[in-house]
Parts: C-alpha cells; sequence; structure tokens
C-alpha cells in the first residue's frame, strides 16, 4: 500500500477509510497478536484508549515498560517525546505514534538550540532536564528526572552543585523550594497545568468541605501551597487509592480521573476548574489520538519514530544517570 496517498506528513496520521462495521476492539486485539504489538497508554489518553492498552502509567514508567517487553512493536498511546522516550530505550523496536503531531506546550516551550545557548551561560551547572521534552533536550542533558524523582534527584548531589534545571519551571520552582537548592530555571510550562483558578478552588473545596485537594507539581506554586498532596499523575493515583478521604479535587489533565474511578469506584472525582469558562482539564495534544487512528496506525505501522543514533547514544546517558540514582535511593 502507498502511505504516500494519506498525506501523513500533512496530517499526522493514516487516514485510511475503516469499515464502519469493524468491531475496532477486536481488530486491535487480533493485530496485536499478529504482529507480535505491544499498546502503551499514558494516563491522559482517552477512556477507551486507556482501556485496550497493555500498560497504563506515566511517561516513564511507560518507556520502562517499553523497554522489557518482547514485542517487535510498539504503539505509544501518548505525545511526542514520549514516543522519543521509547524509542531511547528501545532502539531495535518499532516504535509507532498513531498521530505524529501529538506534540506537547512544555516540550515545545524549550527549543534545543535555544537550551543550548542558555546552558552556555553556565558551564559549571550540571544540567537536570524533566523527561517531558524532545530527545535532542535530552541529549543536552547530564541527568533526566520525573516528576516522581526530581526531589530526590536533586537531593542526591553534593550542596554545593550548580544545576540547570528545565525545562518546566513550576516543577522546578517546587523541586527548589522542597530542596532548598538555587536551581537556575528554564522558563517553560505546561499550558494544562497553568489553567487552574484558585479562585474557583477555593469555592469548590467551600461546597466539598470534606474534600482533599491534590495536584501535579507542573502547577503554579499558589496551587501548589493549597493542595492536601502534591505528585504526579501514578503518585496521585495511589494517593487516591489509599487516603481514607471520599472526595477529591484534582489539578491535573483530566484523564486520570478514568483511572481512578477504576480503582476507587465508591469515591467522587471533581476536576479542578480552569481559570477561563471556555477552557477545561483535556490537553488538546494527548487528545489527537483517537481509537481510529490508533487502529490505522497498527494496521500500517506508521507513522513511525525514529531518531539518529547518536542523538540515541548522547540521550540515554542522562537516562541511564536517573535509573541509577533511583536505583541507589531505592525509589
Amino acid at each position: 500500500m502507498d502511505l504516500v496517498n494519506y498525506d501523513i506528513e500533512a496530517k499526522g496520521y493514516i487516514d485510511a477509510p475503516i469499515d464502519p462495521s469493524l468491531d475496532l476492539i477486536q481488530e486491535i486485539k487480533r493485530l496485536k497478536e499478529e504482529k507480535n504489538a505491544v499498546i502503551l497508554a499514558h494516563y491522559y489518553q482517552e477512556a477507551e484508549i486507556q482501556d485496550i492498552a497493555d500498560y497504563i502509567g506515566d511517561s516513564l514508567g511507560l518507556s520502562q515498560e517499553a523497554a522489557k517487553t518482547d514485542a517487535d512493536v510498539i504503539v505509544f498511546a501518548g505525545v511526542h517525546f514520549m514516543a522519543e522516550t521509547a524509542k531511547i530505550l528501545s532502539p531495535s523496536k518499532k516504535v509507532l505514534l498513531p498521530d505524529a503531531k501529538a506534540g506537547c506546550s512544555l516540550s515545545d516551550s524549550c527549543p534545543p538550540h535555544l537550551f543550548a545557548k542558555f546552558k552556555e551561560q553556565y558551564p559549571d551547572h550540571l544540567v537536570i532536564t524533566y523527561v517531558n521534552c524532545t530527545a535532542e533536550l535530552k541529549a543536552l542533558s547530564d541527568i533526566v528526572c520525573t516528576s516522581s524523582n526530581a526531589v530526590e534527584i536533586v537531593e542526591s548531589l553534593p550542596k554545593d552543585q550548580k544545576i540547570i534545571f528545565g525545562p518546566d519551571r513550576n516543577l522546578g520552582a517546587y523541586v527548589k523550594k522542597k530542596t532548598g537548592r538555587d536551581l537556575v530555571l528554564w522558563n517553560g510550562a505546561c499550558m494544562v497545568h497553568e489553567i487552574f483558578s484558585q479562585d474557583k478552588i477555593d469555592r469548590l473545596r467551600a461546597e466539598h468541605p470534606d474534600a482533599k485537594f491534590i495536584a501535579h507539581p507542573e502547577c503554579e506554586d499558589h496551587i501548589l501551597a493549597s493542595a492536601d498532596y502534591v505528585g504526579s499523575t501514578s503518585g496521585m493515583l495511589k494517593f487516591t487509592i489509599n487516603d481514607p478521604a471520599t472526595t477529591y479535587i484534582v489539578a491535573t489533565e483530566s484523564g486520570i480521573i478514568h483511572q481512578m474511578q477504576k480503582a476507587s469506584p465508591g469515591k467522587t472525582f471533581i476536576p479542578a476548574p480552569p481559570n477561563n469558562a471556555c477552557a477545561c482539564n483535556d490537553c488538546p495534544h494527548m487528545k489527537l489520538n483517537t481509537l481510529e487512528k490508533l487502529y490505522n496506525c497498527l494496521k500500517y505501522e506508521s507513522p513511525e519514530i525514529t531518531l539518529d543514533d547518536s542523538v540515541i547514544a548522547r540521550a540515554q546517558r542522562p537516562i541511564e544517570r536517573m535509573l541509577e540514582i533511583s536505583a541507589q535511593l531505592g525509589l
């Protein structure tokens, strides 16, 4: 089949027609078995994609799962930098992304060529980058971190070690506050985690006085300051499972609520309100992936994530450094 006919470069995905009588779920399961493929889905994907995935998790957890799998093909239902991370950790495997235009506002806020110039201003600083960034940015880094281990990674370093932290200024400010370290922060952010309204959250908490307010550290400092719990997506999920409260106001992308409800069906989860009445807590990039795109992606094995070997080699090192530190700390 000539995939050029489907204009992948312009649209970002295979838009081949699909027989409306097909049971997409069953067809995807059949294709997975036929191609020895695995589907990895981020917590922020649509519920129907989460439910068909072989593994659901946060960005690095998914890539670690990709590295462990015996599958020949990895379909990464997430955004571009996540699929790149899977390719970095599994260079011999074919990594697919249902929609190649599923980007990331945080990743886009830190162009590697500008970060390289920024880095040159601080030659004696070690560079720690949040995993939510491009392969090229990882290749410019000394250590990669996640939202769940960033504090511990920084604290594991000598107190006099000078550090650049990027690309997320909010996560960096949170780490700076928790560790007391004087980090140099790149001025990047996630569009979803900067839309929450403190006034609306306060009103919502007044309406639900028994509710606990939980937030992701990519949120702004004034939002985090009022939270009962701050943690990564996986951390927030675990907290709601183990915590005795029955109602939670959740300040992160709304996709995680599907897993929270599945894990704790007797509890109530309320998305934290955005500051704009027309806005919502959905990531428009994450939600570019659909069941139809996933089916065509698996059927035609495109779009595929490719990276230069040199980029893979340089980007592997800071990820491996993080994994080594995490193992030493028992994280």
